[in-house]
């Protein structure tokens, strides 16, 4: 037999080996940074997307998790003979119950559920909110009513649950709780709110048992927290209503606030950290930007700029309600309030640049922005997937195709405002009727 050399051989095992995937196995990935880490994804979008599957759902803001080869999303389903109440914003009771649903990732087919009873007294009541965290064999799922589980990831058993307004005396805020819960160790940190001592609760993974409560918060709001390294410390960053705040995550002392009163408690996007500059962003729709630069030698902070207009309109920087921005190289990168996509200095808060070409012009207008190595796939709320390099000479889009239909009604369109998950070399989405499957591999 003759010998294969091994400069010939060593290609092809390359070649035949496969590329190793990556989980989405929470909110805005694996390290909650909206940054798509695998390789082997499409340079540019076919005018149609390869759907490989799709799945009949309920209805839900909520996006999904995946992890190996299953899929963790939440809906709600209505009771016979209740409807939704036509002005979104009424708080009208509405009979219905949520589900944690676990899917086969190749095919959708349902593998197992968890139903169980919430009854909804919110605003925009078209289900649960929060992104399921999964980890180490478990799925922890909040509901908009604050029915927190723990369930066994194969299974769907579950190993305990609270109610954080019957547990904790927690309030329900306008429109549900819907942070997404953040597992750090052996703790289980939640946005409960109206708690007494402590609107943050950190809870026992294991158990559910309380472990410690921290900061005064009437109304959690509706941002999920994030653990950073920074001034030589892993800080908690969680962003209320009433302030942005830095924890021990292991003992929730405080290490520093910030207070930055949120209009209609709307503290939403999630708080993004820039480790190079030191820099901590947050953005509300009415209030308008906040930064702040961290100390590098003690946890400890700064105002570093914030905006000087409390306008949804008249807006001076960037003022976000549902996009979580971009904060990279210098420059920070989201979606303002009616719509446009923005290019700030970090640094300062000037405005380089903005346009509607990835959006449209409209109140509460959305677009998700996740970084894939030097572009952008960017998922409008008329459920387009985008790719697009966003720098400070501009908005350069690549390719465009449909990813999923627009089912909610907000004002007078219809919009997707689920965050997607990209794993697998796939893109997984979901609206009020289904969740969509779509094949984003090269070659």
């Amino acid at each position: 037999m003759k010998a294969v050399p091994l400069a010939t051989l060593l290609p092809m095992l390359l070649v035949a080996a496969p590329l190793p995937s990556d989980d989405w196995p929470q909110w805005r990935g694996p390290r909650r940074d909206g940054v798509w880490r695998e390789t082997g994804i499409v340079e540019k979008l076919p005018p149609q997307l390869s759907i490989l599957w799709r799945a009949k759902i309920g209805e839900g803001y909520s996006g999904p998790a995946v992890v190996g080869s299953r899929v963790y999303l939440t809906d709600r389903l209505l009771d016979q003979g209740e409807a939704n109440p036509e002005d979104p914003f009424s708080k009208a009771a509405v009979g219905g119950s949520e589900r944690v649903l676990c899917l086969d990732a190749g095919n959708g087919n349902v593998l197992w559920k968890h139903q169980y009873a919430a009854r909804y007294a919110i605003s925009y009541p078209s289900g649960p909110r929060a992104t399921p965290t999964v980890k180490d064999g478990r799925v922890y799922a909040l509901g908009a009513m604050g029915d927190l589980f723990c369930l066994n990831a194969g299974s769907g058993e579950v190993v305990w649950s609270r109610n954080l307004l019957r547990d904790f005396q927690a309030e329900i805020n306008t429109w549900g709780l819907s942070s997404a819960p953040l597992l750090d160790g052996n703790r289980l940190i939640v946005l409960a709110g109206g708690v007494a001592g402590g609107g943050v609760l950190a809870l026992d993974k294991d158990d559910g048992k309380e472990v410690w409560r921290a900061l005064e918060a009437p109304d959690p709001g509706y941002s999920a927290p994030i653990i950073i390294e920074a001034g030589g410390k892993r800080q908690l960053i969680v962003w209320t209503p009433r302030e942005l705040a830095s924890l021990d995550p292991e003992s929730g002392k405080v290490y520093w606030q910030e207070p930055f009163k949120s209009q209609s408690g709307l503290s939403v996007a999630t708080p993004v950290f820039d480790p190079r500059e030191n820099l901590l962003f947050v953005t509300a729709f009415y209030n308008g930007p906040l930064m702040m630069k961290l100390e590098s030698d003690r946890p400890a902070a700064r105002l570093s700029w914030k905006g000087k207009k409390d306008s949804e309109i008249d807006t001076d920087g960037l003022h976000a309600i549902l996009c979580t921005p971009v904060l990279e190289g210098g420059n920070l990168y989201g979606v303002c309030s009616y719509g446009q996509l923005r290019c700030l200095d970090a640094r300062t808060g000037t405005r380089i640049w903005e346009s509607l070409a990835a959006t449209g012009s409209g109140r509460w207008w959305n677009a998700f922005l996740v970084k894939h190595e030097d572009r952008f796939f960017l998922c409008n709320e008329q459920g387009e997937l985008i790719t697009a390099r966003l720098t400070p000479q501009g908005y350069e889009e690549s390719s465009r195709a449909p990813l999923i239909a627009p089912t909610n009604q907000a004002l007078r369109r219809k919009v997707v405002w689920s965050h997607p998950a990209f794993a697998n070399r796939r893109v997984y989405a979901r609206n009020d009727g289904e969740i969509v499957c779509a094949d984003l591999s090269k070659g």
